[in-house]
């Protein structure tokens, strides 16, 4: 029965993301349920009403959130008393213009007021097909180049492939930043860079003696 050699190749290839995933909120004291709730529902309405505007599809804006909650403060001789009220309120946006993405944002948080809040945001490639074989490519050279030493350093050369398996590291969405503040003022540039997706290969091959 012939020998083999059994490698582990990795493999990554980069690619510039094309789609912004933003996770924007909002938050509004008032001091009954009611103006609470209404005070979150107009500022989220302005901010989904901006985006909208700025060219993003209904379809690319998730409600992903809604609470009221009592706000509660600690008064001496008093005790613990109910302030008022605390609506909050989030949507998940997905924006596919990145050249525009920055001020977009920026827009739609100018939009809500000092109620708004950032809460992440996330920069992924959309479609990573091409990116992906790329990275299997780049794993495959690195497992058949150790095999190869290997063989060499056994005597043999590398004869046909017995198993290929894939596993590692799954490329997604990469986080830029955690963010809590209120509405800002100025367009704040968000440098995309690029998203690496990387791949793994496992491959055994047999080992033909060298004769």
């Amino acid at each position: 029965m012939p020998g083999t050699v059994t490698v582990t190749g990795t493999g990554w290839a980069d690619a510039a993301p094309d789609l912004m995933v933003v996770a924007i909120g909002v938050e509004s004291r008032a001091p009954s349920v009611d103006e609470a709730y209404t005070a979150a529902g107009r500022a989220l309405s302005a901010v989904a009403a901006t985006f909208k505007g700025n060219g993003v599809a209904p379809a690319d804006i998730r409600t992903t959130g809604l609470g009221v909650r009592a706000d509660l403060v600690w008064r001496d001789g008093e005790g613990q008393r109910v302030a008022g009220y605390i609506a909050t309120s989030s949507l998940s946006v997905q924006l596919r213009d990145m050249e525009s993405a920055s001020a977009t944002v920026s827009a739609a948080a100018a939009a809500g007021g000092n109620d708004v809040r950032l809460h992440n945001l996330q920069l992924a490639i959309l479609d990573d097909a091409a990116v992906r074989a790329g990275a299997r490519d780049a794993a495959w050279r690195n497992a058949q180049a150790a095999a190869s030493q290997f063989a060499a350093l056994a005597s043999a050369r590398l004869g046909r492939v017995v198993s290929v398996a894939e596993r590692g590291p799954e490329a997604g969405p990469v986080p830029v930043a955690g963010l809590q503040r209120a509405a800002a003022v100025e367009s704040v540039a968000i440098e995309a860079g690029e998203d690496r997706v990387e791949a793994a290969v496992t491959v055994v091959w047999e080992l033909v003696p060298e004769s």
